[in-house]
């Protein structure tokens, strides 16, 4: 079904866009949100009027927020956790906890639902995106390191288990180039053979028209005698 945006709405669109969504997200979310309504002729036609006065809201928000997003950009956030030798957590950290540190440090509130990330189940670094508007999106360092461990061990972890993938990565390439050259070998020592009997036949075929000549000539020879 077709909507027409009465806010910014992320990953949909801007305020004063017609979109078409699934029925059951417009009746469900949107709707009752209050971000959308169904898009007839007559709501339409008010389609610049909202796109205006989104522009308005929007340059006002990203003005108050600009500060946060900047405050943000590539701002470090440490989790100390529970992880086995695999470098995999006991757990997990969801939205909720990222939002609760960041909001707990910038002293701004950060929804969960404005935190972009998977639960993370893995030590190490992780980038992960917060929205403050459709036009504000700073990226943060997320860094899970083991209980009682510094953080740059974590980093240190993270570096030697991608060095031991490229290694295995390198090992496997180099294999099967190996196996590639042995199946080039047996093809070539395959087709020697072959061109070997060519060769042969080549050489024979003069010798078959040579004896030809001679037994044509035999036979003239002795038809001359029996005359």
């Amino acid at each position: 079904m077709k909507v027409l945006l009465l806010e910014d709405v992320y990953k949909l669109g801007r305020a004063g866009d017609v979109k078409k969504v699934a029925p059951g997200y417009a009746r469900n979310y949107l709707m009752p949100q209050g971000l959308v309504v169904l898009a007839t002729p007559g709501a339409v036609k008010q389609a610049g009027r909202i796109q205006k006065h989104g522009e308005v809201k929007r340059a006002k928000v990203n003005k108050e927020l600009g500060g946060v997003a900047e405050q943000l950009e590539g701002k470090r956030f440490l989790f100390a956790a529970k992880a086995s030798e695999t470098r995999r957590l006991y757990g997990s950290i969801n939205t909720q906890m990222i939002a609760e540190k960041v909001s707990e440090e910038i002293g701004v509130t950060i929804e969960p639902k404005q935190i972009e990330s998977q639960p993370l189940r893995m030590i190490g670094k992780h980038d992960v995106s917060v929205r403050l508007t459709v036009d504000l999106i700073p990226k943060i360092e997320i860094i899970v390191h083991r209980e009682g461990e510094s953080p740059e061990s974590a980093l240190e972890e993270e570096e030697q288990e991608a060095l031991k993938v490229e290694e295995a990565l390198v090992d496997i390439f180099e294999d099967e180039d190996i196996d590639q050259d042995v199946e080039t070998d047996d093809l070539a020592d395959e087709s020697e053979p072959a061109a070997e009997a060519d060769d042969v036949a080549d050489e024979s075929e003069p010798v078959a028209e040579a004896d030809l000549t001679e037994e044509v000539a035999e036979v003239e020879i002795e038809e001359d005698e029996t005359e």
